[in-house]
């Protein structure tokens, strides 16, 4: 681990798992059943930091995704939705974890659900925050694919936009362009990310691959038990989007808090749990309609 800072968060859960084809950077925190935390397209294990003291009675195990935070992808075309899904069952797998929920944020809940059709034991319910469920509207949608598989065959894009990026006011600028005000720490951290090379090159791999139209295809047919979270301030994944696809999953619960943004579990953990918790100890104990078991 010699990559990580010596002051990241909760650095003393941090382990390095070599489970084919990725080298992964996994935090483990607490004893009881099984939580898997998924973060969002840019961000780490670490934004789950002020949600986690707040989640008593689980074994919390939080991954950074393919290419993201400390993880180092075994293969730059492992990066799409549905291999990081494959590639995440497999570690589950590989560690004898057997998550009775997983929590998704944004670009996570989206793996959170893939993860619910794939599993051979599937979780008994899935918590998605500021869920990343609707395609691109518009020209965006057809040029962000694009732009980002363009930028990342060139070897020498990401090392431009870390330069770029890195800068503590762009940090800050583009965290409050998602609508939300996080700690200094906080944005410490993300700085710290967006000065990787090897995060951004993940990063850029990850949105080039990106294909989510299948899955949104298929959600009247998910049967796990999901709560939507929603932040009414959320720019960069609007409320409407997680209200939709509640719509559409067969058994979903729609919650939305009206005062925070896109980080909305790094700015209100404590309330963001208690929803967490009321939903997971609701379905926990029930018999799963996707297992049959």
């Amino acid at each position: 681990m010699s990559e990580l800072p010596p002051d990241w968060p909760l650095r003393e859960h941090s382990q390095i798992i070599r489970c084919r084809p990725h080298e992964w950077h996994v935090q483990v925190v607490g004893k009881g059943p099984d939580i898997l935390l998924l973060h969002g397209a840019g961000a780490s294990a670490h934004s789950f930091h002020p949600l986690i003291p707040h989640l008593p009675g689980f074994r919390l195990i939080v991954p950074d995704l393919p290419g993201q935070g400390y993880t180092r992808a075994g293969g730059m075309m492992r990066l799409g939705l549905d291999a990081m899904a494959d590639d995440i069952a497999t570690l589950c797998a590989d560690q004898g974890w057997r998550p009775v929920a997983i929590i998704g944020h944004s670009a996570g809940g989206a793996i959170a659900l893939r993860l619910s059709e794939v599993m051979p034991r599937p979780p008994r319910s899935v918590v998605g925050l500021n869920a990343a469920l609707g395609p691109f509207d518009g020209f965006a949608g057809w040029l962000f694919p694009k732009l980002a598989k363009a930028m990342a065959s060139s070897p020498f894009v990401a090392a431009i936009v870390t330069r770029l990026s890195s800068k503590r006011k762009q940090v800050e600028r583009l965290l409050t362009g998602m609508g939300s005000q996080i700690s200094e720490d906080g944005i410490t951290a993300y700085q710290r990310l967006v000065s990787r090379t090897a995060h951004i090159e993940g990063t850029l791999g990850m949105m080039a691959q990106w294909q989510l139209e299948p899955l949104l295809e298929r959600l009247p047919q998910i049967s796990v038990p999901t709560l939507l979270i929603a932040a009414a301030r959320d720019r960069a994944v609007p409320a409407s989007v997680s209200r939709d696809a509640a719509a559409l999953l067969r058994r979903a619960d729609y919650v939305e808090l009206s005062d925070f943004g896109h980080l909305v579990h790094e700015e209100a953990p404590a309330a963001v749990a208690a929803l967490i918790l009321r939903f997971v100890d609701e379905h926990r104990e029930q018999v799963s309609l996707v297992s049959g078991q």
